[in-house]
Parts: C-alpha cells; structure tokens; sequence
C-alpha cells in the first residue's frame, strides 16, 4: 500500500508539472510579441528578416579632393585660431595684479 502512494504521489507531481509546462510554452508566443521593454514612440522594425546589404557598393563622388593649397589655407586658419584661443586663455588664467 505504501508503494501504490508513492507511485500516485509521482503521477500526481508529473502531472502538475507537465500540465505548468504546457500552460508556460503557451504564453511565450504572447510575451515574445510584447512591446513593453521599448518606448512607444519607438519605430517598428523594416524588416527584421533582410539581410544587410554588402555587395551594394556607394555611388561615385562627384567632388574631388582638396589641392594642396586648399589644405595648407586651412591648416593655417586653424593654427591661427588656435593661437589665438591659447593667448585668450592664456590673459585670462593670468591672476590679476
């Protein structure tokens, strides 16, 4: 009699546990589609299956690099706006006398 309880009390427990995991796999397809991590503004995937595109190679630019002279007239704007800039923050760090 002792052993027909434990086989009952087995069936009884593979049973509960059995019934919780279909009722559990039943509401993952449910809680898989929910929003709630997201803000609701947040736009909507395109297309969460397309692939990337790799062999897509960017348009030819139409504009052609900086000459030589272009450049050095922009490195010597800079060098001079960072002169300036270091001797403006140079007379203010300065203590007052």
């Amino acid at each position: 009699m002792d052993r027909s309880r434990k086989a009952f009390a087995l069936i009884c427990v593979a049973g509960v546990l059995g019934s919780s995991a279909l009722a559990l796999s039943g509401c993952t397809s449910q809680l898989a589609d929910m929003r709630s991590l997201e803000p609701a503004d947040a736009p909507a995937p395109k297309d969460p299956r397309a692939y990337l595109p790799v062999n897509d190679m960017p348009l030819q630019r139409d504009d052609t690099t900086m000459s030589p002279e272009e450049r050095a007239k922009i490195e010597k704007e800079l060098l001079a706006a960072r002169d300036r800039q270091a001797s403006a923050t140079a007379k203010s760090a300065a203590p007052a006398k």
